[in-house]
């Protein structure tokens, strides 16, 4: 399962981040690397961007890059 398809208040664990590049870089500069654990806060009314908690912090991701994000 990615990211983008967690439902609100999940907590998951991230097992895997994908993209290429700088997209990469900058999730995984962002705190959002393999083993840890994020909780899904909210979706926007459109569904897009994701609201997500991890290591003490509130961060908004765009739907297309939480699907680069795979989490279980």
């Amino acid at each position: 399962m990615t990211l983008d398809k967690a439902v609100i208040g999940a907590n998951v664990k991230i097992t895997k981040v994908g993209g290429e590049g700088e997209l990469r870089c900058r999730l995984l500069d962002m705190g959002l690397i393999p083993g840890t654990m994020v909780q899904v806060q909210k979706v926007a009314p459109m569904g897009d961007p994701i609201e997500i908690h991890l290591r003490g912090y509130e961060l908004t991701i765009r739907k297309e890059d939480a699907a680069q994000i795979e989490v279980m």
